[in-house]
């Protein structure tokens, strides 16, 4: 290798490590520009009625604040108190778990067969590992209410700048391609906004489906705090192969010191309602999505929340889109799809990408 060479590829990995060093901030720096594709369409919406683009940014940005308040005056509030219900009634569910535990170990000393249940200490000990692999980085990104709020106000600011003027930061990155590439570079970031932009409000729907059908399961069930159970079922719907089962936690735990029975009920409740996302409003709103495997993604899951913490796996299914976009853009059809076979049987990669600037794209129309 000749020292231009060597000093790219130094270079590269000096770059690759001051990325790494700032990880969170590229995260939330990623929500925040997940927000504003989200904020941007309804930004085209307005414009579409022929109000100039910084009026239809006010009336976006009002809307949602107007909307995030009445959510944090109506609804949280007794989320919030019925949250600390159910945290106040976790010990006398834990004690009826241990106490159901002793009487199946007794009656497990007829079946000598069946190998011993593990003891307290050593599930705790298992668990433990577990726990903190996946919330290693929790802590680090939100170490306490006012880094909360300084992360906040950060992709809140991040948002609106990009918000006003997407096309400046557009082309700045742009800029960061060589002059051939430029064209080509710009198909995929519209790409990737269209795939993050259809993802955003499929995830939304879901959620919001999810949330409402586990809340009226609850209540026909008469499963005490149903609020708190919809809204988590809701929110964990964001996460996932894990949330679904996370979001069954909490009701088991209450109907277990209400009726029994009830436990079968509510696992066959949230069943058929995954199944009623996955097979039927699923594949009816989300057509447009990029399609990722169920294995990709439980992978993805597995390494964005080992590399990132609890915000990685927050953040691991717009993450996995975004790669897949890249991965088939740049991997398949521009790297993969251009080799070509010589008549000698070596083989030559051929470029044949446009050198003139990118045009306006869809972030501002």
């Amino acid at each position: 290798m000749k020292f231009g060479q060597w000093l790219g590829f130094l270079s590269l990995l000096v770059s690759l490590y001051i990325l790494w060093k700032i990880q969170q901030l590229l995260l939330l720096a990623f929500t925040a520009v997940i927000l504003t594709i989200a904020l941007n369409r309804i930004v085209r919406y307005w414009q579409r009625f022929g109000i100039k683009r910084p009026l239809a940014i006010a009336i976006t940005v009002i809307s949602s604040l107007i909307v995030t308040i009445l959510i944090f005056v109506l609804i949280l509030p007794p989320f919030f108190e019925q949250f600390q219900n159910l945290i106040a009634l976790l010990p006398s569910a834990w004690e009826r778990i241990r106490s159901q535990i002793d009487i199946f170990k007794q009656q497990q000393l007829q079946f000598e067969w069946l190998p011993p249940l593990p003891t307290q200490a050593v599930l705790i000990e298992r668990l433990h590992p577990l726990g903190t692999a996946l919330f290693n980085n929790f802590f680090a990104v939100f170490s306490n209410s006012l880094a909360v709020v300084l992360q906040l106000l950060l992709i809140f600011i991040l948002t609106l700048m990009m918000l006003v003027s997407p096309q400046g930061y557009r082309k700045a990155f742009l800029i960061l391609f060589p002059s051939f590439y430029r064209q080509r570079a710009d198909e995929i970031l519209s790409a990737s906004e269209e795939a993050l932009g259809n993802w955003l409000i499929g995830i939304v729907i879901t959620s919001t489906f999810i949330g409402t059908l586990s809340g009226l399961s609850l209540l026909v069930l008469q499963i005490n705090l149903v609020l708190v159970h919809a809204l988590i079922a809701g929110l964990l719907n964001f996460i996932p192969n894990i949330g679904p089962m996370l979001s069954m936690i909490f009701p088991i735990t209450i109907a277990l010191l209400d009726s029994p029975w009830k436990i079968g009920a509510i696992v066959v409740a949230y069943i058929i309602i995954q199944q009623l996302e996955s097979y039927w409003l699923t594949p009816t709103i989300m057509a447009k999505q990029v399609s990722v495997l169920p294995a990709v993604t439980l992978l993805a899951q597995i390494f964005f929340a080992q590399a990132f913490g609890f915000f990685g796996l927050l953040l691991a299914l717009p993450l996995t889109v975004v790669a897949s976009i890249l991965i088939e853009e740049i991997l398949f059809k521009d790297i993969l799809d251009k080799w070509e076979i010589s008549p000698s049987s070596d083989l030559i990669f051929a470029r044949s990408f446009p050198s003139h600037e990118p045009e306006n794209t869809s972030m501002d129309r």
